[in-house]
């Protein structure tokens, strides 16, 4: 089930321009901002536009509620600017950036990071058992050489077909285990790799029960938000229904959240302040 636009208050849609910068006076301009937002926001997408729920970085460059990723990119000075930002966010490496659940770039906020890891991070113990062969290749020669371009890699790890390989590298970031270290356009177009535990040790080797995870990525996505409606939270941070209902559950237990129908949870918060604005930072 899609999210509803109709299914949100004008106070909560004014709520989400704030956080989310869907607003011409906050737009994102430099890194710095970017990785401002996402720190406040806890995960966000990268290049996703107003047809999918959640926040995005582009998004937040467009500063509107209505922005529509063009079907000329290359041409597009803001799909440029959000790249160029991503690129530079990447090489900072103050937060986290990856595909992951479903194939999705994301960036998560080092806070973030232990309990996207509970859900669907491998325990070396695991990576057997649920990484496909040439994954745990790929990942067995870059644990040998720590950082790798994607030529390279190849090279290392035999793997001849490039779809076989991509496969493998979505497999490896989406169970947080390597991630883009940095992008260079010249000679010619490519990423370096790195293993995530290598930029991020702390936050990798942290660990948080399962469900004190999904009650974090709940919350986090419920600040920014204001309010969740059915399958919102399910389909911007890749869980599960279930699992989005546990985590959105554990914030109405603990009285963050308020339960207003089947689905549908408001920031307790706002729901005392009836017609409450967005507020600030």
């Amino acid at each position: 089930m899609k999210t509803s636009k109709a299914a949100l208050s004008s106070d909560i849609e004014d709520y989400r321009d704030h956080h989310w910068r869907r607003d011409a006076t906050r737009q994102i301009e430099t890194a710095f901002e970017g990785e401002r937002f996402i720190e406040q926001l806890g995960f966000t997408a990268c290049l996703t536009d107003s047809r999918r729920p959640g926040p995005s970085l582009y998004i937040a460059v467009c500063g509107r509620r209505d922005a529509v990723l063009p079907r000329n990119v290359q041409k597009d000075p803001e799909t440029s600017l959000t790249w160029r930002l991503k690129d530079e966010i990447v090489r900072r490496s103050k937060v986290y950036y990856a595909k992951l659940a479903r194939g999705r770039s994301a960036f998560l906020a080092p806070r973030l990071i232990p309990s996207f890891n509970a859900v669907w991070g491998i325990r070396r113990s695991e990576e057997k058992a649920r990484l496909s062969r040439p994954a745990q290749t790929v990942l067995r020669v870059l644990r040998r050489e720590w950082e790798m371009t994607s030529a390279e890699l190849r090279h290392g790890s035999h793997i001849a077909d490039r779809h076989t390989f991509n496969q493998a590298m979505d497999e490896l970031q989406a169970a947080l285990l390597v991630v883009p270290g940095a992008v260079f356009y010249e000679p010619k177009f490519t990423y370096t790799w790195t293993l995530a535990v290598g930029r991020f040790p702390d936050e990798l080797r942290r660990r948080v029960t399962r469900d004190e995870a999904l009650r974090e990525i709940a919350r986090a996505f419920l600040t920014g938000a204001g309010m969740t409606v059915r399958g919102e939270l399910a389909r911007v941070a890749g869980l599960s229904r279930k699992d989005a209902g546990i985590g959105n559950q554990a914030l109405v237990e603990e009285g963050f959240a308020t339960w207003v129908s089947t689905g549908v949870y408001r920031l307790s918060s706002l729901a005392r302040q009836p017609g409450a604005k967005a507020g600030t930072d």
